[in-house]
């Protein structure tokens, strides 16, 4: 399952069943789960943990050091999960001592080719991210996110569950749940209902969801307005309660 011309560290630990490709470099420090395979030209560099059934395309760089001034070889690391797809020239870095030591990818996520995770990121589960989307440094990225090809997410910026970036946005700013935005910068354009379809969303909830997007955004209220409406809506409403526990943690403002 090695190929000949690969360079495995003796200190790197690989899993049942993992295969490294032609001229991969899998350096000291680095764990690989049952069953990942990893193509040919792919760089992996520690610490770094990488769990099971990953597949990891030619060129892919996994693990290198942070792209930041402020990094002099402090201890940090990248953890990967199960199951994700990873597509030809991704970067992924390692995190750094300001930002809490980890870059951390979830389960069962698509990131298609040139796809950048910086350092500190958190992106979770089931997401998809389109050709060339990039995070700078500090982005969270929660579950069932879909990015646009070329999407651009400025550093310490937060995406909430379910939302929708059009190709080519640019975000400056936090995007709450279930929220599809465009454009340079990018704007709100409604909610992401076809996706929370897909996912087996029913009518009642996904009306739910609109109307509080309807009071964030159409309503007139200010924020602060908003967030008491949402509040009251929220009572017995747990995906309205997802979308206000959102705005009360966002700490670079709303895409408004």
């Amino acid at each position: 399952m090695i190929h000949p011309t690969a360079l495995i560290d003796p200190q790197a630990r690989l899993g049942a069943n993992v295969s490294v490709g032609a001229f991969s470099i899998v350096g000291a420090d680095v764990e690989i789960g049952d069953n990942t395979w990893i193509g040919p030209h792919v760089v992996i560099e520690g610490p770094t943990t990488i769990g099971r059934d990953n597949r990891i395309w030619q060129y892919a760089s996994v693990g290198a050091a942070p792209q930041d001034k402020k990094f002099h070889g402090e201890n940090s690391r990248l953890v990967i999960g199960d199951r994700n797809v990873i597509r030809e020239f991704v970067t992924f870095n390692r995190g750094t001592a300001d930002g809490g030591g980890e870059t951390r990818i979830g389960n069962d996520n698509w990131l298609m080719a040139y796809v950048h995770i910086a350092h500190d990121c958190i992106v979770g589960n089931h997401t998809i991210f389109a050709n060339a989307a990039s995070l700078a440094g500090h982005v969270t990225v929660d579950d069932w996110v879909i990015l646009g090809g070329f999407t651009l997410v400025h550093q310490f910026c937060q995406i909430g569950a379910h939302a929708f970036t059009s190709m080519g946005s640019i975000i400056n700013r936090d995007v709450p749940p279930y929220v599809t935005v465009a454009g340079s910068f990018a704007e709100p354009k409604g909610i992401n209902s076809e996706g929370l379809r897909r996912r087996g969303y029913d009518t009642a909830r996904i009306m739910a969801i609109k109307r509080a997007y309807k009071t964030l955004y159409k309503s007139g209220f200010t924020l602060a307005e908003a967030r008491g409406e949402l509040a009251r809506a929220a009572d017995g409403a747990p995906d309205v309660r997802l979308m206000l526990d959102f705005i009360e943690r966002s700490q670079r403002s709303l895409v408004r």
